[in-house]
């Protein structure tokens, strides 16, 4: 066999040629220990703060802790499926969720997987989990009112688009309530919702799918659901999923709705993340960043400039209260971080006063630069008026003889309490709202014993809807009760309500 000397020299080119002075070293991990939705990983050296991981069995995970000989990642998905010396990859990208059109209506997870049963959702659109908020140059001041349809609430802690309200009480003061129907109003209002419920019942999320598809509310509606039965990371990361997808559509000019359902339980489990992770504890052992936790996700409620197309997100974040108490960690944390808060208490829950709405520690810090002129108009002293009610009625159980005009300002009061009150699921159109809160504030339901005030309110506004559409045509479209308006108004008010007092058996006189 003859040795050619052209084919040495080329093998020894070709050599020399691929020759490299790096090592090729794959980005691959391998678990160390597993529990509880957290893997401890070694390698993976160049692994991002926030970045997704993936498991060789599919499974997704995100890097929360960078330490020197290993990696701190909690488990999207089930956490009982990851085996100590299993292989994990990274994705070089950052946690991301798919938004657009596909998901109105639809019920998924906070990693867009359905839980509705209706197949895939179609979209090839993907949305970074966490983006910064928009700066100071980036927003315009709140101005367009997001009507929830509860008198109380349009009324006296009116919410704008673009801001942030917290809605806080004990369990079962109806919370949860007010959200829903704020969502079931938007139906003529042209804003998309969605419902993110962190940590609640399955049978409980299932219900308010249902109320909201018997109100023809889903057709604009997305659910995001962590359930209680849901491992801590994936109730951690569904309010940032919900906000990711409604950014989607602020983002093409439209108004958004975001409700979080609620954020206590997401600072209970990222609590439990961080415990797991020996991050180390701090007051009532949350971690020292769990302001930032609340901060980074309610920031992202904007009204955006007319130059990045004017779409808003407004935000109603739920927090439940042990007892009332306001003062604890993490309510003083989301009321500071809030644009002000609908405070609910069991004792006007439990006395039928529903919404259950604490008018003297409730409030707006936007306030009526939310709300229509003629609901400005009529609902200006509203506030103070109740607040008067309230310490003249304190002051009345003592059993003093009181004067007429004291008398007739309670039972004025007592009234406007009465008018207040609405039943779940029924909002209430801002024009009608604003002629009912006009009606009993000008007097008209004086005359009317209390049990029957709403009785007499549904009646006026029937009759203004049949009888004399005109005028409340004309009020919708001027936005205030003034001039020729009120008169024909005032003048229907008193036939109405004549006819209502002696169809009762009352003396109208």
């Amino acid at each position: 066999m003859k040795i050619r000397a052209e084919e040495i020299a080329s093998v020894i080119r070709s050599e020399i040629e691929s020759y490299r002075t790096t090592l090729d070293v794959s980005d691959t991990g391998t678990v160390l220990e597993v529990g509880d939705g957290i893997a401890r990983i070694h390698g993976l050296s160049n692994a991002m703060a926030g970045e997704m991981l993936e498991f060789e069995n599919g499974v997704f995970a995100q890097v929360m802790n960078l330490e020197e000989d290993s990696i701190g990642a909690v488990i999207l998905g089930n956490y009982l499926e990851i085996t100590e010396g299993m292989v994990v990859k990274s994705t070089g990208r950052l946690l991301s969720v798919p938004v657009g059109d596909a998901l109105i209506g639809r019920v998924v997870d906070p990693l867009g997987i359905p839980l509705d049963g209706l197949g895939p959702v179609k979209t090839s659109e993907r949305r970074p989990m966490e983006v910064i908020a928009p700066g100071i140059a980036d927003r315009q001041p709140v101005k367009v009112p997001l009507q929830t349809g509860i008198k109380a609430i349009d009324a006296m802690t009116p919410i704008g688009r673009g801001q942030r309200e917290l809605i806080i009480g004990d369990r079962k003061t109806g919370k949860t309530t007010i959200a829903i129907d704020t969502i079931i109003n938007q139906k003529s209002e042209n804003v998309l919702c969605f419902y993110v419920a962190i940590g609640q019942k399955e049978s409980t999320v299932a219900s308010v799918v249902d109320t909201l598809r018997e109100h023809g509310a889903m057709d604009y509606t997305v659910v995001i659901n962590a359930s209680s039965s849901d491992p801590a990371p994936l109730q951690y990361i569904a309010g940032y999923a919900g906000a990711a997808m409604a950014e989607h559509f602020m983002h093409q000019g439209k108004d958004t709705l975001v409700i979080y359902d609620d954020l206590t339980k997401q600072a209970q489990a990222y609590r439990q993340l961080s415990l797991l992770l020996r991050r180390p504890p701090g007051r009532e052992a949350y971690p020292g960043d769990v302001f930032y936790l609340h901060s980074r996700l309610l920031e992202r409620a904007v009204k955006l400039s007319d130059d990045l197309g004017g779409g808003s997100m407004t935000a109603l974040p739920i927090i439940e209260t042990q007892e009332g108490e306001v003062s604890a960690y993490i309510p003083t944390n989301v009321i500071s971080i809030t644009d002000g808060q609908i405070y609910l208490i069991p004792d006007l829950f439990n006395a039928g006063i529903r919404p259950a709405m604490d008018v003297g520690i409730s409030v707006s810090r936007v306030g009526g630069n939310a709300q229509i002129k003629g609901m400005k108009k009529v609902a200006g002293t509203l506030r103070l008026d109740l607040a008067a009610f309230r310490e003249l009625e304190a002051f009345a159980q003592i059993g003093t003889e009181l004067d007429k005009a004291t008398q007739s300002q309670l039972d004025r009061g007592a009234r406007m309490v009465e008018l207040l009150k609405q039943d779940q699921y029924q909002p209430m159109h801002v024009i009608d709202q604003v002629i009912s809160i006009y009606a009993g504030s000008q007097g008209f339901f004086d005359k009317v014993p209390v049990e029957q005030v709403l009785e007499a309110e549904k009646v006026v506004t029937d009759a203004l809807r049949s009888s004399h559409p005109e005028i409340r045509v004309a009020i919708e479209k001027e936005k205030v009760i003034s001039g020729d308006n009120e008169t024909k108004l005032r003048k229907v008010l008193e036939e109405v309500v004549a006819g209502f007092l002696s169809g009762h058996g009352h003396d109208p006189r």
